[in-house]
């Protein structure tokens, strides 16, 4: 090959390149994806939706659900959306659930507010209960979404920079939340990051990917969308219909717009001598007093829960710290609270497979809503186990036990108190409410807990939950499951 032609071909390359970057930008992508005259959009399809937070293992993924119906409205002028799903748990080999049943989330978003729609019970008509929650995230959603990035780009003074084969274009909302995308040589956007805030992942990113545009009508749109968060995808759609400029809208229910956040309720039922089930709320924790500390099990939901309960135990148990909190198991609404007791001083009890995956997350950044842990810095301590451990004072024992073989979680504990025989445990068996039938199919977490107490020997009468409002006895367990 000659010298010029080398040169020429590498010239042609250059340009090539050249021509490549300059063609991926925002306006063009904005002209391609037709910008400027999307007001909505609606789109449905089929795949899988993911439950976030609830792994079986801290280093799994999300349990996977079947989608069979996938429909979204989203009018970026409100702005506002709306999401309904049909979705069951995909039965997993070698995992023993619960029978799947069919959900139908109907989930809605209009400026500021959140709420979902249900059906109750010997109702006619759907209510809507206010989600505040889920503002961050439905919003998110809004945004992460082609034309919706596109349109929070140019209205919030995005920065382009080259990138191979293409171009990255960043901006903030609101001066907090920080998005970034990428958008290639055919100015199609790509993917969308944002980082929204989570008790247990701190700042945690909401990564959405787009693949297979086809055109709708005069306007492009991807066929296939994955949407990742904290690792791991929490939604895969392939889209069978795309229809823009309908009439969707939404007003927001009064209900919703005048909600107010009920103050956190704790109440302490003493089981025993110095032990006490605290309650008042979705999710529950125990305290029990040792001969110079205390101990509490379960740090459940977030900051706000674990400030009322420690703020409980030491009114209920005066003049001494807590030194340890037990926790059963990595699920996020069991282990949103958990830093807060680490800003405590308290040390983490938890199965030795845990230990790693807390220290990974909890050295993440926690800035778009920062806790007290994020403020302090303290080290979390922690004393971890595997199979059991014990806590004795001289006075009182506590045993700490692994449930093995419970599909629920592989890292999974149970905590007893040999001389009260109390039995502390979580998500392996939720008493049903007075009244309510028994189930025709025994749940396989609670019929595996059961096997677990027999074959560790324990001697229980109370069964302290931590989810529902009351103690139970062991027999209430055993007609549960159906055993004499």
């Amino acid at each position: 090959m000659s010298t010029i032609k080398r040169n020429l071909q590498v010239l042609f390359l250059g340009l090539s390149l050249c021509s490549i970057a300059h063609a991926a930008d925002l306006q063009s992508a904005a002209q391609q994806l037709n910008v400027a005259n999307t007001k909505s959009i609606e789109f449905s399809g089929t795949g899988y939706w993911y439950q976030f937070g609830q792994a079986p293992h801290p280093k799994l993924a999300w349990p996977q659900f079947d989608v069979s119906s996938y429909k979204a409205a989203i009018n970026y002028d409100s702005p506002a959306a709306r999401v309904q799903i049909v979705r069951k748990q995909t039965v997993e080999a070698g995992r023993d659930r619960p029978s799947p049943v069919e959900q139908r989330p109907d989930q809605h978003y209009n400026a500021g507010y959140a709420w979902n729609l249900a059906t109750p019970a010997n109702a006619q008509a759907p209510v809507a209960t206010a989600q505040p929650g889920a503002v961050e995230e439905r919003s998110a959603e809004i945004w992460s979404t082609p034309q919706g990035f596109i349109k929070a780009a140019l209205a919030n003074h995005a920065v382009s920079k080259k990138a191979k084969n293409g171009v990255e274009v960043s901006f903030k909302v609101n001066d907090k939340y920080r998005y970034v995308g990428f958008i290639n040589a055919k100015n199609q956007v790509e993917n969308i990051k944002t980082w929204i805030d989570n008790p247990v992942l701190g700042d945690t990113l909401v990564e959405t990917r787009f693949a297979e545009y086809q055109d709708f009508a005069g306007t492009s749109f991807p066929t296939q969308i994955e949407r990742l968060q904290g690792g791991f995808p929490v939604l895969k759609l392939k889209l069978n219909e795309v229809k823009f400029n309908t009439d969707f809208a939404l007003s927001t229910p009064s209900n919703v717009a005048e909600f107010k956040a009920p103050a956190i309720t704790v109440n302490a039922v003493k089981l025993a001598e110095g032990v006490y089930h605290l309650t008042g709320g979705s999710h529950n924790s125990v305290a029990i007093e040792q001969k110079d500390h205390i101990v509490v099990i379960e740090a459940p939901l977030n900051e706000d829960r674990s400030l009322a309960v420690i703020a409980k135990v030491k009114e209920t148990i005066p003049g001494k710290p807590i030194k340890y909190l037990i926790n059963s198991h990595a699920h996020f609404d069991h282990s949103g609270g958990l830093r807060t007791y680490v800003n405590e001083g308290a040390t983490i009890v938890t199965d030795a497979q845990n230990r790693a995956y807390y220290q990974k997350i909890w050295a993440a950044p926690h800035s778009l809503n920062p806790d007290t842990l994020a403020l302090s810095k303290k080290p979390a301590q922690f004393k971890t186990f595997s199979g059991k451990l014990v806590l004795n004072d001289g006075n009182r024992q506590i045993e700490i036990h692994s449930i093995a073989g419970n599909s629920h979680n592989d890292a999974f504990a149970l905590v007893y108190l040999p001389a009260e025989k109390i039995l502390v445990q979580a998500d392996a068996f939720n008493p049903p409410a007075a009244g309510a039938p028994v189930p025709v199919s025994a749940n396989p977490y609670s019929v595996n807990l059961y096997s677990n107490i027999k074959k560790l020997g324990l001697q229980v009468e109370q069964i302290a939950g931590l989810h529902g409002p009351k103690a139970v006895s062991l027999a209430d367990l055993q007609t549960y499951i159906g055993q004499p």
